[in-house]
Formats: structure tokens, sequence, C-alpha cells
């Protein structure tokens, strides 16, 4: 029905007595989904990604059914009888994510404010865990690994978890499937060398993912992602509207990112809250995780969380975890393996 028919049917039911009127007019034909008025769209979807009025049922199924959040994996406990987990993780960008930038991002300036992350923000992290005795999961760019393999040494040589952050942290979504892929692989395979351990856990640079990146995650045997926003819980990803992968979540979310708050780039962004309203963001999510007896979070990055008036907000977190008894601290692949099996 075209857009004028439809108005003067509007039109007519309102005078017969509303929407009321209609549904019991409409009675006899209840078993017909209701999908508008439009005409069928002509020529395929991608050539209307830019008019999505005009997406069928099919084709928004379709999207929205190609990853999605399925069963929700929250145990009753946590190991040794912990009442919550802790799960700190740091995405070690550095320069390399200002490198993919192109051209542009390549100004020695530019580059330096990454490199602080190398020089001053990992061996600020590191101490800080180190004196609390927690692990935690390090994200890095396989380009990033070559470049900083001590670095990556020194992490695994004091327990934390190295996990895979892209090639060289350019956004999943834009690359082709293939290239993905290879670049996923050669990935791997550069982390698991250079820091000589299995790598099972995997997160989408800047979370853009592309439709097939559970996919090839799935392919690959990696255990976990940690790129989805879906819950506050764990919880297994599916595909292809309901197809189960037996990869598990490890939720992030943009309200537990230091770079939110803090982060400063030349185009623009500008940190505006300061260190002690970014810490009360925190302590919140971490209480109110403590009380649901659920995981806890938290995402940062050693060239923002790094510095001197900042890097006490991880020791603070860590002191209030303690404090309230109960918390377990695990790598993002110990909290995948223990709700997949305990949940």
């Amino acid at each position: 029905m075209i857009r004028r028919s439809f108005l003067r049917a509007m039109g007519a039911t309102a005078a017969a007595g509303g929407i009321a009127g209609m549904s019991q007019a409409a009675a006899g034909e209840r078993d017909r989904p209701f999908v508008g008025y439009f005409e069928e769209p002509d020529g395929p979807l991608e050539d209307r990604l830019d008019r999505p009025w005009e997406m069928t049922e099919d084709e928004w199924n379709s999207i929205l059914g190609r990853v999605r959040a399925g069963r929700r994996l929250k145990p009753s406990s946590w190991p040794g009888g912990a009442r919550f987990a802790v799960a700190l993780s740091f995405d070690t960008d550095h320069d390399i994510a200002t490198l993919a930038g192109g051209a542009a991002s390549h100004a020695p300036g530019r580059l330096a404010m990454g490199d602080r992350g190398r020089r001053v923000g990992v061996p600020r992290v590191l101490d800080v865990l180190a004196r609390h005795d927690v692990p935690a999961s390090f994200y890095i760019p396989a380009v990033g690994a070559l470049v900083d393999r001590e670095d990556v040494r020194r992490m695994v040589g004091e327990g934390h978890e190295i996990g895979l952050h892209g090639w060289i942290h350019y956004p999943n979504n834009r690359l082709d499937r293939a290239t993905e892929r290879e670049k996923l692989l050669r990935a791997r395979e550069v982390l698991e060398k250079v820091s000589g351990t299995e790598v099972v856990g995997h997160r989408s640079a800047n979370f853009d993912m592309s439709p097939y990146t559970i996919e090839l995650v799935m392919e690959m045997g990696l255990e976990y992602d940690s790129s989805m926003m879906a819950d506050d819980s764990c919880y297994e990803l599916l595909i292809d509207g309901g197809k189960e992968t037996g990869v598990i979540e490890v939720p992030v979310e943009w309200v537990r990112d230091d770079a939110v708050y803090l982060s400063f780039n030349r185009a623009g962004a500008r940190p505006y809250t300061s260190p002690e309203d970014v810490y009360n963001i925190f302590r919140r999510e971490l209480e109110e995780a403590a009380a649901e007896g659920d995981v806890f979070e938290l995402l940062m990055h050693p060239h923002v969380i790094g510095y001197r008036s900042r890097v006490w907000i991880i020791d603070q977190i860590i002191r209030d975890a303690k404090a309230m008894g109960g918390a377990w601290f695990g790598t993002h692949a110990q909290v995948a393996r223990w709700v997949r099996d305990n949940a």
C-alpha cells in the first residue's frame, strides 16, 4: 500500500473508532505479520545501506542475528569460594595505533605521545600489579609485540596474560574476510613466538568488528573474545541466527574504559573528567559488581592511565576490591574458563 492510501485508511479508521477499530477490522488478518506500507525495495541491500528504512524483515534479522549474545554465564561463586571477580586489562596500543592512522599521523611528535606508554606507562602499571600480586590481561597489536619484545616477556614472566589485538591496531570492519583472517593468524603467530605462551583470547582494535570477526575467532579455536557490550556478565556468543560458537564473551564497556575520560588527541578530543571522578565511576562499577556476585572488568591503556597523576587509580581500585572481602583476581582467560565450566 502506498503512503497516500495508508493515510486514507488511517483516517477512515480513526473516524470509525480509532486504532482499536482498525485492530478489530484486521482481526481476520492477524496471522499475517504487519510489516508496514512500503513497497518491496529494489536491488541488493549493499546498494541501500545508506537507506536503512528500506530494509526488509529478512535483511534486518540477518544483520541483527549475525552475532548475538547467547546464554548468560554467571557462576554462583568464583574460585576458592570468592563472591566476585576482578578482571583488569590493558590495551598496549602505544604509538602503534598512531602509526595505523595514516601518513598524517606519522609526525614524530604524535608518535612520541604513544611512545610514552611504552617507556613510562607499562613499567608503572606492572609495578602496581606486582606490588599487589594481581594478574592482568594485556592486549597487544602484533607490530607492537615486535617493537616491545622485552616488555611482552616481562608481562608473561610476571604472570600476566597476552591477548590478540590485531596486527597493527587497524579496525577489522574495514577489511575483507580474507585479509582479516590472514592478519589475525599472523598476529597470533607473532604473539605466541614473542611471548612463548599460547594465545587464547581476542580483543578487536577500537572494538570495531566485521561481520566475520567472531566467525574467525571461532575458526581459530580461540576460547574467548573481549570486544562486545551486550551484558555486564559473561555470555556465550552466537552467530548466524543462533548457532553456538563455544566462544565466551568477557564483555567490555565504554564506561569502564579510561580513554573515554582521560584521552587526548590533536583532532579535538580532550580529557573532560578528573582522575578523582574517573576513580569514582570505576569504584561504583566495582561495588555493584561485587554486590551482584559478578565480574568487574576494567579496561585501561598504559599511555593513558600511566601518568603520575593517574596511575594511583589502579592501585586504589585493587585496594578497594581487596577491602570488600571475597574478591578473586583473574586474567580474562581464567574468567572465561571459570564461567564456561561453572555457570
